[in-house]
C-alpha cells in the first residue's frame, strides 16, 4: 500500500470520527432546544443530564442572543439554535478541508 493510499486512509476514518463527533454534539443542542422550548422539568434527570452535557458546546454562543420567553414558561434559546447552526457549518468546513487533503 502506497503512502497516499495510507494518507487517505487516515483521511477517511478522521471523517468517520469527526461525523460522528459533530452528530453527536448536534443532537445533544437539538433535545436541549426542544425540550427548553416545551419547558421540561429540570428536575428530571434525563432533562437535566441533557442540560448539563450540552452546556459546555453552548459556551462560545451563551447569551449572544437573548432567549424569547413565551407565555407558560416556554423559552426559544436563540444561541442553542446558532450553535447548532455553527458546530454544522464547521464540521462541513472541517470535512472539505480533509477532502483536499485526500
Amino acid at each position: 500500500m502506497s503512502a497516499s493510499a495510507k494518507a487517505g486512509q487516515w483521511v477517511q476514518i478522521f471523517q468517520m470520527i469527526l461525523t460522528l463527533i459533530i452528530g453527536l454534539v448536534e443532537i445533544i443542542l437539538i433535545f436541549r432546544f426542544i425540550l427548553r422550548l416545551l419547558n421540561a422539568s429540570p428536575a428530571s434527570e434525563i432533562v437535566s443530564w441533557v442540560l448539563v452535557h450540552s452546556a459546555p458546546f453552548l459556551i462560545p454562543f451563551a447569551f449572544a442572543f437573548r432567549p424569547l420567553i413565551l407565555p407558560g414558561g416556554f423559552v426559544i434559546e436563540f444561541w442553542t439554535l446558532f450553535a447548532i447552526f455553527a458546530y454544522a457549518v464547521i464540521g462541513y468546513v472541517i470535512r472539505e478541508a480533509l477532502n483536499m487533503m485526500k
